[in-house]
This record gives structure tokens, C-alpha cells and sequence, in this order.
């Protein structure tokens, strides 16, 4: 498969899109993959297949459009509850993505991290993360996370518990201080939540850092998502007023 990026800024701005107020940290619910392998008579593990194919367009193409940040969501705490052989396959399958798209990704300035209680998952799915965080530190241009055994109630435990084992008093417990604590400080909270598949469910999925972000959700698998479904999604980010709470 070609790793080309098309000249997907040329379109965005051919739709009216400003470049200079785009979403720095977007954030994907990949949602679909079994459903679209289903309709299509396949096994589910091919549809996550074609999936994380699908995840290397939308990264670059992310990439090409200016966005700082991608997290997308690989595989929730949840998901162990799935059938034995789904859930052997799909982490395999993260295994192989992790090594085979290291050298692409690499060669396109991504910052590789994750987010997740990564000590439960297996050694060599482990190291293949271990490595693509190590290869890619330095890199400048978008940072990907990939958010595997996540889950954002866990993720605020964690924080919580690590709070408590500092023996910082409760009166300087404050949502500063908790941010802090979370599994990548340093990303900034997401602008804009793209869900894929028609689901109208938050998921779990990045629950205190996305209290404000835009959610933008389209009817479409996650394999048939593309850039031009970016765009869309966006267009239409950029037409609402983030308010915060204000007026």
C-alpha cells in the first residue's frame, strides 16, 4: 500500500476550511471494524485489520493538515470481556501494527506514546510499544497515542491512587493538580472526539481530559473513514462556539 499523502490541505481549503483554527488534539473512538466485516461475510479480526490500514491514512493525513495530536482508541479495559480468540487476535494484531508501521511512521516525524495500563498486556505486544516510544522520541511532528487497555474511570483511579501514595492532603487536591497526574500530562486536553459507526456513546473513552471537546459523530465504519471524513468532521468543528461554560 502506497504511504503517499494526498494533497489533502488543497482540498480542505477548496471546502472552506481555516487552517489556522484547526483542532490541535483530536481524539478517535474507532468504532465498526467487526460490523463492517460482517456485512461483508469476513471474519471480525479482518475487519480490524483493514482498520488499522485505515489508521495509517488517517494519521498521515492528520499529519498533512496540521493536527499536533492524535489519540485513537486501540482497545478499551473493557474489550478483554470479548471472546478469548478475538481478543488474542486483535493484540496480536496491535503487535504486528506496532512493528510494521514503526519505520513509516518514523519517517514521517510521528511521536509515538500510549496511554493505558500497558503492565497487563503481553510481553511481546509490550516491547513492540517500548520500542516504537524509544525510536520516536525525538521526533517534532504529530504525537499519536495510541490508548490500549484504556479505559478514562480507570485512568482517573490510577491518578487518584498515586495522588494518595504521595500523601498529598485533600485540601490541595484540586483539577490541576489531578490533570497532572493522568497517564500523558503534557498532551493537551482534546478539541474535537470523532466517533465512528453511528454510536452515540462516550465510551470511556478520555472522560476528564474531553469535558469540553466538540464530538463529532459519522454514520460511517471505521474502515471506510477517510480523510476527506476528516475534513468534515473539521468543517464541522469549526462552526460551533466553544464556550466553557461561559456565554
Amino acid at each position: 500500500m502506497s504511504t503517499k499523502v494526498p494533497a489533502i490541505r488543497s482540498q480542505a481549503l477548496e471546502r472552506g476550511v481555516d487552517l489556522e483554527r484547526f483542532p490541535a488534539h483530536v481524539g478517535v473512538i474507532m468504532d465498526g471494524n467487526g460490523r463492517w466485516a460482517t456485512g461483508r461475510g469476513l471474519q471480525r479480526l479482518l475487519g480490524h485489520r483493514e482498520g488499522y490500514r485505515t489508521l495509517r491514512r488517517v494519521l498521515l493525513a492528520a499529519s498533512e493538515l496540521g493536527v499536533r495530536y492524535l489519540t485513537v482508541y486501540a482497545f478499551s479495559a473493557e474489550n478483554w470481556r470479548r471472546p478469548e480468540d478475538e481478543v488474542r487476535g486483535l493484540l496480536s494484531l496491535i503487535e504486528q501494527a506496532a512493528r510494521d508501521e514503526l519505520r513509516i511512521m518514523h519517517q514521517n516525524n510521528v511521536r509515538v506514546q500510549v496511554a493505558g495500563r500497558t503492565d497487563e498486556l503481553p510481553e511481546g505486544l509490550r516491547a513492540a510499544l517500548e520500542h516504537g516510544i524509544k525510536t520516536t522520541a525525538k521526533n517534532t511532528g504529530i504525537t499519536f497515542t495510541l490508548a490500549i487497555n484504556y479505559g478514562g474511570r480507570a485512568e482517573i483511579v490510577d491518578a487518584i491512587q498515586g495522588i494518595v501514595r504521595e500523601g498529598i492532603p485533600a485540601s490541595e487536591i484540586t483539577e490541576e493538580l489531578l490533570s497532572q497526574r493522568m497517564y500523558n500530562p503534557e498532551t493537551p486536553d482534546p478539541d474535537l472526539i470523532v466517533r465512528t459507526a453511528g454510536e452515540m456513546r462516550w465510551s470511556n473513552f478520555l472522560i476528564w481530559q474531553a469535558a469540553y471537546a466538540e464530538l463529532f459523530v459519522t454514520e460511517k465504519p471505521w474502515p471506510d473513514f477517510g480523510g476527506d471524513d476528516l475534513i468534515e468532521a473539521v468543517l464541522s468543528y469549526q462552526v460551533r462556539t466553544r464556550k466553557f461554560g461561559g456565554v
